[in-house]
């Protein structure tokens, strides 16, 4: 199906989305709102699905491009229109957005970064020109993640498409602040949510990651490149006696085109296995997807999720 087939659709709401529904958003985004056709750079995981639903549902036209091996399947029924590329593809990508004439972009998904370390990378993922050129020259000498994807942006803006935040069209997504489950952390575990609120925030400054994993005050584990899943297996391995607490949350300095804090279904199942008790996420700044399966899995298996601000941590903190 073509973007020309596309039903015609105002969105009558796209310049009041985010700025209104969260401040946080609203002052990191480019103001104006979506045009009718949006593009998509779909990673890996449920968020990048939920965009498209959410986008369709608001008169815009899709036109994605899955990350070859990352993106779900389902985005190819949901698009107006869909095309797959490997990941080292960039030059590829910029062209696909452009002959669909995208002027306005999101980046939506996981990318494993990890891969970009495998062996004989170069024959397995045969980048093109563009990639290669990115790669040596934009992230010379800085590949942590928020360098490299800002370099991404830079190369699509320079092709005049705007890369905007998924969330300008979903910003229900984000966490509401409080008690999200049935079960409230003990005492015990609220001392190590404020511990690992402390340590996350600043591993999140120096761009190492958005999530640790801690048990009486004592740090398991420190999300780097392998992601939040791993991160929680890890800290599992290391506390045989369970009851530990993951707090994720967004880095201080937090892009909101991309990289936020994402939770959802398979977070729960990872914490449960783990053998962790709580995840404490960030209010307003992290993304819950699927809300009621995620929820209702936390309840199902005794796991409390609470959504925190500083303020609340603070005066928790005084009040004690």
């Amino acid at each position: 199906m073509s973007c020309e087939s596309g039903r015609q659709v105002d969105c009558p709401h796209a310049s009041e989305l985010g700025s209104v529904a969260n401040p946080w958003i609203g002052s990191r985004l480019t103001t104006g709102g979506f045009e009718r056709r949006v593009g998509l750079l779909a990673g890996a995981g449920r968020f990048p699905v939920r965009f498209c639903e959410a986008a369709i549902a608001r008169g815009h036209e899709v036109v994605c491009v899955g990350i070859r091996g990352l993106a779900d399947e389902v985005l190819r029924r949901l698009s107006t229109v869909y095309h797959e590329v490997g990941i080292a593809k960039l030059g590829r990508m910029i062209r696909l957005f452009k002959r669909h004439r995208v002027r306005q972009l999101v980046l939506a998904g996981k990318v494993y970064k990890h891969r970009l370390f495998d062996r004989w990378r170069v024959f397995r993922y045969l980048p093109d020109l563009r990639t290669i050129r990115f790669y040596l020259w934009s992230c010379r000498g800085n590949r942590k993640d928020d360098r490299m994807l800002l370099a991404v942006i830079d190369e699509f803006e320079a092709e005049g498409i705007q890369v905007r935040s998924a969330l300008e069209i979903c910003p229900e997504l984000l966490a509401r602040p409080g008690l999200l489950s049935t079960r409230s952390p003990n005492r015990r575990e609220w001392e190590d949510i404020r511990f690992g609120w402390r340590l996350a925030k600043e591993m999140g400054r120096l761009d190492v990651g958005q999530s640790v994993a801690v048990r009486d005050c004592a740090t398991l584990a420190v999300e780097a490149i392998e992601g939040t899943d791993r991160a929680i297996e890890r800290a599992g391995q290391l506390c045989r006696l369970g009851g530990f607490v993951v707090v994720k949350v967004a880095k201080p300095q937090q892009d909101v085109r991309f990289d936020v804090p994402t939770v959802g279904p398979n977070t729960i199942r990872t914490l449960h296995k783990a053998g962790g008790t709580v995840l404490a996420i960030e209010a307003h700044k992290t993304i819950l997807l699927d809300e009621s399966e995620t929820l209702g899995l936390a309840n199902e298996l005794g796991i409390s999720v609470v959504a925190v601000t500083e303020e609340m941590l603070e005066a928790d903190c005084h009040g004690a």
